[in-house]
């Protein structure tokens, strides 16, 4: 799935001094919920849940948090790119600077696999991860994410 389909140009952002990983799960609530704020509170819990049974840090300094609503009728997405990096206690210990969070209805189980599948190999190239935390500003990102710029070679 296109990351187009789950983005919004709205939801990719450049978070400064973000401290924590709560506070960094509360700002990609936040942006999950978008015009929807009454559903903030349970999009935070659902990621913290999700955080709780084991850190979403997939190494490289990415984050996928992700968890489950039913807040929307499809899953939605949102990209924070973090200066400095914060403990999301991966397991190759590196701070995370690059964060996917995700919000899935409960019904989505198999598409949900598939899109987090598809994230870890996304997000697995060296050249994407670096083009990320090269783009200068927030439109050049936004522009990577949703694939109207391509990550030099």
């Amino acid at each position: 799935m296109p990351l187009s389909e789950l983005l919004s140009t709205d939801r990719i952002v450049i978070l400064v001094e973000p401290v924590d990983r709560e506070r960094v799960l509360d700002a990609a609530a936040r942006l999950l919920a978008g015009e929807t704020p009454d559903a903030t509170g349970a999009i935070a819990e659902s990621l913290r849940q999700r955080e709780r049974l084991g850190s979403t840090a997939i190494g490289h300094g990415v984050a996928i948090p992700h968890g489950r609503t039913d807040a929307f009728a499809d899953a939605r997405a949102a990209f924070l790119r973090l200066a400095p990096g914060v403990d999301f206690e991966a397991g190759d210990g590196r701070p995370v600077d690059l964060v996917f969070a995700m919000a899935v209805p409960a019904h989505f189980t198999q598409q949900h696999l598939q899109l987090l599948s598809e994230l870890a190999e996304r997000f697995g190239d060296a050249g994407f991860r670096a083009a990320l935390r090269d783009a200068a500003d927030a439109d050049i990102l936004r522009g990577l994410l949703l694939g109207a710029t391509s990550p030099a070679a």
